[in-house]
Formats: structure tokens, sequence, C-alpha cells
């Protein structure tokens, strides 16, 4: 057996194991997925709200086809892209204090958000799909990191 080998073999298994890594260093990256889907629930909103002002102050800005958007015209769709907007904002705020009800009204919000974007996508399609890709990431930001943070001291 070469020496190198040896060395290798005599030194296998001895030693300290690895410690385990530091809990603040893994609390630390949890809470970070909530404040990340906080920061993007709260872009997302004011988004939202954006397009629900622009449907309602402009209507030429969105070109719409001949079937026009599905169930509302635009200045209902604009208002409930304002209302949606201003809430997701709110939940969005409120996910940084760590509020169980705050997790549970984004996660509502951003499927609400997903589903009006998505009725929405005849209008203004590339944003829609952005908005979309947004929500899902806050919500499976909120669902899969929400509980473990609800634990911590903020």
């Amino acid at each position: 057996m070469s020496e190198r080998a040896h060395h290798w073999t005599s030194t296998a298994g001895t030693g300290p194991p690895p410690s385990p890594p530091d809990p603040a260093i893994v609390r630390s990256r949890r809470s970070g997925w909530i404040w990340f889907a906080g920061s993007i629930t709260i872009m997302a909103g004011l988004f939202t709200a954006v397009e629900g002002l622009v449907a309602l102050f402009d209507q030429t800005y969105y070109l719409l086809g001949p079937s026009g958007l599905l169930v509302f015209d635009l200045g209902a769709w604009g208002w409930i892209h304002l209302i949606v907007g201003v809430l997701a904002v709110l939940a969005g705020s409120a996910l940084f204090t760590g509020a169980p009800w705050a997790r549970v009204v984004t996660v509502v919000l951003a499927g609400f958000n997903a589903l009006g974007q998505l009725v929405f996508l005849s209008a203004y399609p590339i944003w829609g799909v952005v908005v979309i890709a947004l929500d899902v990431l806050v919500i499976w930001a909120v669902l899969v990191h929400g509980d473990e943070v609800a634990h911590e001291i903020w």
C-alpha cells in the first residue's frame, strides 16, 4: 500500500465529527424567504395597483382583441386590480411582522392576483406572465417557509 493511501485510511473516521450549522444562520435563511416574499408581494401589489390605475384612467393603453376581456370590461378590471394591489401591499407589509394571518392573506391574495392576471392576459400578456410568476414564487415561499418563521423573534 502506498504511503498516501495508508495515510488516508489511517486518518479516516478519526477526529471530531463536523459541527451542525449555526442555528442563527439557518434561522436567518428561513426568515430570509419570508422577507423576500414580503418584498415581492409589495412590489407585485404596487405593479398590480398601477396596472389598475392605468386601466381606469387611460382606456386606450391596453390593446384588446375583438373578444375583449373575460367576464368584465376594462374599467371593472381596473378597480379589481387596484383593490387587489393595495391589499397585497398591506399583506406583504404585514408579513414582516411574522403574523400568521398575514401568511394566509398573502397566499390568498397572490392566488387571486395570479388568476386575475391570467384573465387579463389578453390585454397585457407579457406583464401578466411576469406578475403570475412573481405570485407563484410568493405562494411557494410563504407555504414552504412561512411556518418556520412563526417561532422567531422579530
